[in-house]
């Protein structure tokens, strides 16, 4: 690591200075009045406006480059036992402080982030009865913005119970709109709409927008802890307000003041490229807590799930038990002899047989199944030099993983195992946990009790040197930068719908996740099929060199090569690359792309100095560009070419690639064809160096 504070450039404890630039638009002194406040990002692209009116209510607007982009939308809160925080409102002070500093992120898309923003911090008081106080605090990124409330302590405030969120969301301009509906009981698994702005229901943030004039909006949020997710919905046009994820009570949130909330985010770029290369999610989200996470490793792994999936094996016990001690040695022999660092093992605990979906009740998470030898395997695997990702499926039932937790990661520590993948299989709604009264109660999996229950799980492993990976998962709002040990998720259809899905992910799903749910953070989708005929008639939607893109496209520092041993034996050329392909990253470059139609992105490895590249299309055949001008200038490299072949294609063709060398360097420009499902993978090795 290197020292944080040789890179910062100017100091957060700048002295603060007044917002207004003139007496009308400053608070007077003596108590809340109606007033203006201004601020904007370091170089100007992003202004906002904040205004308590005669009337009391708050609202503020965003423009950038002068264009207004979210128009006046109002801030506050109902309360469940309380007046409401909205109305009667003032402005008591507002300041402006600065920051700029870089960090540097123990894994990552990149190595080095810079945080550089302007923070204005209003204090708002009501002007009569209560007085309570509440501040709201914007922090101003030349790619966007963040903004978040803040509950000081004070008398007449102590316990907040908040029923709704007011905030909105006006978004100023007309366009379109690719989100996924919210409060269905498939959690986050569905696919993505692409409507007018105008036409969204409630959806599932992030929720990200292609205004008419080609600018591009995520609103999402960052750092939920101890709060309720929130979801979006339109009220009227284009404007959008805050839903809360419901909670065990008629309150969505229950506080102790003082505490803040999330921060609400905006990224806005003028590219789709843009929203991926921003870093805002990470940077509003504290620095790592955890000090030296050096025992976790991003690595790539196989292991025992498809099968289950394609239904030749089972969870359960029985005749089709994919879990069985043999099986499990034949994955890890063949991980150590091509490289993967881990292999999963999915249902070899006891709690499989039965019902368990949305139950949860009979697992154990330190007790094999009869015809798994836990001890034989974690031995024999330490003897290979691979690990055993270990897998805790709770049907949802948190409550009762809670009481397993210590000793089931102590048993992780013993084996040396470092990474465990989690699962709540519930519907949307039945989550359990606890009711804070001894017992246990159903919750949304995005409520406050699970955001609690998944930092508590976080900081457990933290405990036993263990890194999570969750599935159906709370959402990601950066906080891998505070808990560096959250190191995926999935929280958005997998795979694994290629396997059995009604209907399978379509190709555009790909390009899809790129610009919506990734914005979020990293996703374990498993990748890497090369047998296309699955359960469902269409079978898996892409091509092999599609399939081969997506290690570079869909980012994780843990990456599956998910299909059967047998179809990686029987086709090795293709292989190599997955074999070859980087799971942590130096820098990383959104070379093009459309929401929904394509992408391409480059990676450069932090290990090395290879670069990879991945570029992805929907059902559409297309011809892209691609420059090299991220690679070093006068240098030669080596480019492993894994392209679609002519006539491949999604349907019929899919296993049909050409892979090709030549040799390149950063003055060139790359054609890349993609067939219909397509895509193009691609290895860039400097001159003179061993493969690896």
């Amino acid at each position: 690591m290197i020292n944080r504070r040789s890179l910062i450039t100017t100091s957060a404890a700048v002295a603060a200075v007044p917002v207004a630039a003139s007496a009308q638009d400053a608070a007077p002194a003596g108590g809340p009045q109606p007033g203006l406040a201004r601020a904007a990002s370091p170089e100007g692209v992003i202004s906002v406006e904040v205004e308590a009116n005669n009337d009391g209510f708050v609202s503020y607007s965003v423009s950038r480059l002068g264009r207004r982009i979210i128009a006046p939308s109002r801030l506050g809160f109902l309360l469940t036992d309380a007046r409401k925080l909205e109305r009667a409102v003032g402005i008591l002070d507002q300041t402006v402080t600065s920051h700029d500093d870089t960090w540097e992120q123990p894994w990552g898309e990149r190595r080095f982030i810079r945080n550089r923003y302007n923070e204005l911090r209003i204090q708002l008081q009501e002007r009569w009865g209560d007085m309570r106080r509440m501040d709201v605090v914007f922090r101003l990124y030349d790619d966007g913005l963040g903004f978040r409330y803040e509950f000081p302590q004070q008398e007449n405030l102590k316990t907040v119970n908040i029923g709704a969120e007011l905030t909105e969301f006006a978004v100023a301009d007309a366009g379109t709109a690719w989100w996924l509906p919210a409060f269905e009981y498939n959690r986050a698994e569905y696919l993505y709409n692409r409507t007018d702005i105008d036409s969204v229901g409630v959806s599932q943030t992030p929720l990200t927008m292609r205004l008419e004039d080609g600018t591009h909006l995520s609103i999402h949020e960052a750092a939920l802890v101890d709060y309720s997710g929130m979801n979006l919905r339109r009220v009227e046009g284009g404007k959008f307000r805050a839903m809360l994820t419901p909670g065990l009570t008629s309150a969505a949130v229950v506080r102790e003041a003082p505490f803040h909330t999330p921060w609400r985010t905006l990224q806005i770029a003028d590219q789709a490229g843009g929203l991926v290369e921003s870093s805002l999610i990470l940077n509003l989200n504290e620095p790592n807590k955890l000090g030296d996470v050096s025992w976790f490793k991003p690595m790539k792994y196989i292991g025992i799930w498809w099968d289950m999936h394609l239904d030749t094996r089972s969870w359960n016990s029985g005749p089709k038990h994919g879990a069985t001690t043999d099986y499990t040695l034949r994955h890890i022999d063949f991980a150590a002899e091509h490289g993967f660092g881990g292999v999963l093992v999915e249902g070899w605990n006891v709690g499989w047989d039965g019902e368990w979906f949305g139950t949860g009740w009979n697992y154990s998470f330190t007790q094999p199944y009869p015809d798994f030898d836990i001890e034989r395997v974690a031995a024999h695997a330490r003897r290979k030099g691979v690990e055993i990702v270990g897998h805790h499926e709770t049907g949802g039932n948190a409550f009762f993983y809670e009481q397993q937790l210590d000793a089931a990661f102590a048993q992780m520590q013993r084996f040396g195992w470092h990474t465990v993948k989690t699962g709540y299989v519930a519907d949307a709604g039945g989550a359990r946990v606890a009711d804070g009264h001894g017992g246990s109660a159903l919750a949304w999996h995005e409520g406050q009790h699970m955001a609690r229950h998944h930092l508590h799980v976080v900081e457990t492993a933290a405990k036993y040197e263990v890194a999570v990976n969750a599935h159906e998962p709370i959402k990601d709002t950066g906080l891998r930068r505070t808990y560096p040990n959250t190191i995926s998720r999935e929280g958005a259809r997998g795979m694994e719908y290629a396997a059995w899905g009604q209907p399978a992910n379509p190709p555009e799903h790909e390009p899809n996740l790129v610009f919506t749910r990734l914005l979020a953070g990293p996703m374990d989708y498993t990748p890497g099929i090369f047998g296309m005929q699955t359960r469902v008639p269409e079978g898996v939607a892409t091509t092999w060199a599609k399939q081969l893109a997506l290690y570079v496209v869909i980012y994780s520092p843990i990456q599956m090569a998910a299909d059967l041993l047998e179809n990686y034996e029987k086709n090795p050329a293709p292989f190599q690359f997955i074999k070859d392909v980087a799971v942590d990253w130096e820098d990383t470059r959104a070379l093009n792309g459309e929401v929904g139609d394509f992408v391409t992105i480059a990676r450069k490895d932090r290990n090395s100095d290879e670069w990879f590249l991945g570029s992805i299309t929907d059902e559409r055949p297309r011809v892209l560009t691609a420059p090299l001008g991220f690679l070093d200038p006068g240098r030669r490299y080596r480019a492993e070419i894994y392209a679609d072949a002519p006539g491949a294609n999604y349907t019929d063709n899919r296993e049909a690639i050409d892979i090709s060398t030549r040799e390149v360097a950063s003055t060139d420009v790359l054609t890349l064809r993609l067939a219909p499902g397509g895509g193009q993978a691609i290895r860039f090795v400097p001159l003179g160096r061993a493969r690896r």
